[in-house]
């Protein structure tokens, strides 16, 4: 078995998406290439049982068993074996958070079903059991039917079923468990006219009356004390056995129990007919109801606001300790080397339940013996607000890499034109509220829609709390509920991490709560300050409050911090995002749309910190959760460096393509807003090569779909809850109309040239970002295919399948290609020349990781020192070094190239472009040389004053990005 010495830390990953598509067995055909790619670390979507035909895997019902859908235990032998025979570890995208339930997948959530508080998984589920609707007393809500439950019941949607010694009750897909003691109601329907029939005597018919009996004296689902929940488990098992066997034996028994089974379903067109159907069902420990109520009246923790996932207590030891039995073993056997935590804010104690991984990391793995801290490696899905550190008791190497994107992406944007964007947006939007507010009134919305439930559970706890000191005991519940909602919606962080532990509550924290209710009270200047307060000192463990509430305190803030993550997730990330389209590569995963463009000095310093504090964490540009591909933001960044030429089209545009638009109802469709989102989409995504007539429909059907799913997302003029057909249609037809090349076409002929303009400088800013990802600070992340050209927008856009033939092909035959300098130049050369094809960002990726591979002690341990230049054109270089000892790499990449050739089709090379333009390097003597990585060239230094310095124009002598490596 192979054997690994934790803690491994990748020096570079690769995220692949697993599904029944791409199987185990399709990703061990793909390590050797990976591997050639300069790989080290495999970094994999879930793969453990997910609900049937999962496209993520984040659907998890069975965390025990690895997915059929990808593979059996000995594929995935192969696919562990292929990692290990090329020295791969393997980053596990962990789900600690949730469980999907639909269909009858989830063993442990069916058993709640059946047995309600008595199932010994009732605690694995975050339920609450005594909710504010008694009617829902020990019963979970359910709300998975598409219509008022009377008319879904009365329609015979719903259908008893019986099956193999126990009833169920189908909806579709769904399949639901019926209680063993409500069945008895079933099993008495007629039964004194069987008995009549057969005779009192008949030893069938007195098995069956036994069955009923033994039904009856089952311990009911509200007790649970051991001993009787033990008792009921045992009986009604042995009972549905003797059902089973009953019913197989008797012919009689058997047509007795399909014609109670058809008299209890129904007859349509007679409601009393469902009577007793409908006895049976209120009678369990849940309670169906149609979809829309969920909002209001759901009693269960959900994943955001999706029904179908249900929260777990991972802070209980009994599922931490179930939950993570099959990855214990694969990491243990070292199958697995690294945990990627998903969504860690939803957890109740985070700190805690990391803790939990690295202690059980320290007793079991084979561990460095100079690592005590954090002896597996674990980074965190995590979305740090402006000016927000990950908490400092969290023992992990780092983020997940969003920081990292958005401080990237933003050094592309040319902060100096922000005011022209503004002016243009409010043009075509006509709207003039700021991105702040904008959030504020998009958590206000998913809160009183989507989580209106969690809000109203939070407000009676608050006013529960108020009722026990006579100093707040006068606020009122709708105060307070107004209070908390208030606050939520001035968040200014994902949330807080209050535990009641003797540490008391972060510094951190003390902020933002401050800030918070400081924002609230300013926005609410009629309502009094008491309200706010009294929440403010809840949430930083005010010692005003009796000890004896100590434990309802803590409850509430738990609940309150677990609800601030998904209302601002769902209110920026999925409802703002898709209504503020100023300018659309800022609307991105742990970025802001109010930050345009920054300072390179800001980025160094961000940068320098990382190497210090966290040169472990992920440095990503595009993933499966990005709005868009890394290609299609640094195509879309030329546009903040050409504003006036972007509005002069922009303008052209909306005039050509009225005549396109429909009226319905008083509305434009597309809105102004919608229409600028599409014309920003559709730059960044046009695709570099001709398209034959049946990719050019599949193109314009992929624009379709994604405005499509923007608009549902705005949530103003249709939604997934309540569709608008007419208005999604209205697009769809704007769309194909605007696109249709079939015709002659005045909006592609004045929108292709200028594409293509854009298209050649985002190539630049590609490679530029790449390149400055694969040197700087962090961990490489490289996403499924987009070593590639990849013009891809968000889910499901983002999980097309990946060609890696051509993948490998191309790779293939540049490492059969020979390494020398002069060789290097010449495939430098035609790589540029042939740009569109891509090739040229793979061949940059591989020589960059596979360099990053071989000095590993360089990229981890080594300083990062900011580069100075001058001279005509130094504001549009970013660059830095990386030194340790002897060692020293630099990273030189053009920013905001427009200025520097105003052709697109001019490349950027040589003295001609960049004049007398000089790059200052930290060496102590003239003739220093400096190998180009990428091309084989050799620079020396020069004096320039009391500094030794670089030409620019002969670093950018034959490729539009450097990186240099000392030679002697």
């Amino acid at each position: 078995m192979h054997q690994t010495v934790h803690p491994r830390i990748p020096v570079s990953t690769y995220r692949i998406q697993l599904n029944r598509t791409f199987t185990f067995r399709d990703v061990a055909a793909i390590v050797p290439y990976l591997h050639d790619l300069g790989i080290t670390d495999l970094y994999c979507s879930p793969y453990f049982t997910a609900v049937p035909g999962s496209s993520h895997g984040y659907d998890i019902v069975d965390p025990t068993r690895l997915n059929a859908d990808i593979g059996t235990e000995e594929d995935y032998r192969v696919m562990v074996d292929a990692l290990q025979r090329h020295d791969m570890g393997q980053l596990m995208d962990v789900v600690p958070n949730h469980m999907g339930i639909t269909r009858q997948l989830n063993r442990w959530w069916q058993d709640v079903l059946e047995n309600g508080p008595s199932s010994p998984y009732a605690s694995f589920f975050d339920i609450d059991w005594d909710p504010l609707k008694s009617e829902l007393q020990d019963k979970v809500l359910l709300p998975i039917l598409g219509d008022q439950y009377g008319l879904v019941l009365e329609n015979q949607e719903l259908q008893l079923v019986y099956e193999d010694g126990r009833f169920l009750i189908r909806y579709y897909d769904h399949s639901l468990p019926v209680a063993p003691k409500p069945s008895a109601l079933i099993l008495l329907h007629r039964l004194d006219s069987l008995i009549r029939e057969t005779g009192p005597h008949s030893p069938h018919v007195m098995e069956l009356e036994s069955i009923i009996t033994a039904l009856r004296h089952l311990p009911t689902r509200q007790d649970r004390e051991p001993a009787l929940v033990a008792e009921r488990y045992r009986e009604k098992e042995i009972i549905k056995r003797r059902l089973a066997t009953l019913v197989e034996s008797s012919a009689t028994v058997r047509t007795f129990l399909h014609e109670n089974v058809r008299i209890v379903n129904g007859t349509k067109g007679q409601p009393r007919s469902f009577d007793l159907l409908d006895q049976v069902l209120n009678d369990q420990a849940y309670r169906l109801a149609y979809w829309r109520v969920a909002a209001e009246e759901i009693n269960y923790r959900r994943f955001f606001d999706i029904n179908e996932l249900a929260a777990i207590r991972m802070e209980d030891p009994t599922v931490f300790e179930e939950t993570h039995k099959l990855l214990f073993r694969l990491l243990k056997e070292g199958s697995v080397t690294g945990l990627r935590i998903d969504h860690v804010d939803g957890l109740y104690d985070p700190a805690d339940y990391l803790n939990k991984l690295q202690s059980w990391a320290k007793k079991e793995l084979t561990v460095a013996s100079d690592v005590t801290e954090r002896p597996l490696y674990v980074v965190v899905e995590k979305i740090l607000g402006v000016n927000e550190q990950l908490p400092a008791n969290w023992p992990v190497f780092g983020t997940t890499g969003y920081d990292f994107l958005g401080w990237l992406n933003a050094l592309f944007v040319d902060r100096a034109n922000e005011r022209a964007f503004d002016a243009l947006y409010r043009r075509m939007s006509r709207r003039v509220e700021s991105f702040e507010e904008l959030v504020y009134r998009c958590k206000q919305l998913i809160m009183q829609v989507s989580m209106a439930s969690e809000l109203a559970v939070l407000g009676h706890q608050l006013d529960r709390l108020s009722e026990r000191d006579r100093r707040s005991r006068d606020f009122t519940l709708n105060s307070l509920t107004y209070a908390i909602q208030e606050i939520i919606a001035c968040f200014p962080v994902y949330r807080t991490y209050t535990t009641g532990d003797t540490d008391g509550i972060l510094d951190r924290d003390r902020v933002f709560i401050w800030q918070a209710v400081a924002h609230a009270k300013r926005r609410n200047p009629a309502v009094s300050g008491l309200v706010f307060n009294f929440v403010r000192d809840l949430l930083l463990q005010s010692s005003n409050h009796a000890e004896s509430d100590c434990d309802e305190r803590l409850k509430f803030v738990t609940r309150f911090q677990q609800t601030t993550s998904p209302v601002t997730a769902k209110s920026v990330e999925d409802t703002a995002f898709y209504r503020y389209h100023r300018f659309v590569s800022l609307n991105e995963v742990g970025s802001s749309p109010e930050q345009f463009g920054i300072a390179p000095s800001l980025v160094h310093h961000q940068w320098e910190s990382r190497q210090e504090l966290r040169s472990t964490s992920l440095s990503a540009t595009s993933t499966h959760d990005t709005k868009r591909s890394e290609d299609v933001r640094a195509r879309l960044n030329v546009l903040s460096e050409i504003p006036k030429q972007w509005k002069e089209h922009v303008l052209r545009w909306v005039k050509i393509n009225r005549c396109h638009k429909t009226h319905v109802g008083g509305d434009t469709i597309p809105g102004c807003n919608e229409e600028y989102l599409l014309y920003q989409t559709v730059i960044g995504v046009w695709p570099l090569a001709p398209l034959d007539e049946p990719e050019y429909a599949c193109f314009v059907e992929r624009i379709q779909a994604y405005m499509n799913k923007a608009v549902k997302e705005a949530k103003e003029h249709t939604s997934w809850v309540s569709p608008n057909a007419e208005y999604e249609e209205g697009i769809r037809a704007f769309i194909a109309k605007s696109l249709d090349r079939s015709i002659p076409n005045e909006f592609l002929d004045d929108f292709l040239p200028f594409q293509q303009q854009v298209a050649q400088y985002g190539l630049y800013n590609s490679l530029s970002q790449t390149l400055l990802k694969m040197v700087a600070p962090g961990v490489p992340d490289v996403y499924q295919g987009t070593e590639l050209w990849d013009f891809s927008l968000v889910d499901p856009d983002n999980r097309r399948p990946v060609d890696f033939s051509t993948r490998v092909r191309c790779l293939t035959e540049w490492t059969r290609a020979s390494s020398a300098d002069a060789d290097r130049l010449a495939r430098a050369q035609d790589l540029f020349a042939r740009r569109q094809d891509g090739r040229i960002k793979l061949f940059l990726s591989a020589d960059l990781l596979r360099f990053r591979r071989a000095h590993r002690e360089l990229f981890a341990h080594g300083r990062y020192v900011p580069l100075a230049a001058g001279g005509e054109h130094a504001d549009h270089l970013f660059a830095f070094a990386r030194c340790q000892g002897e060692e020293m790499v630099l990273a030189i990449v053009p920013r905001l190239i427009t200025a520097v050739v105003p052709d697109a089709q001019t490349p950027p090379f040589g003295e001609a472009v960049w004049r007398d333009t000089w790059l200052v390097v930290p060496v102590g003597q003239e003739g220093v040389r400096f190998r180009n990585i990428l091309t084989g060239e050799v620079v020396k230094t020069v004096l320039r004053g009391n500094k030794q310095v670089l030409s620019v124009g002969e670093i950018f002598a034959h490729y539009p990005v450097a990186c240099l490596e000392k030679v002697a």
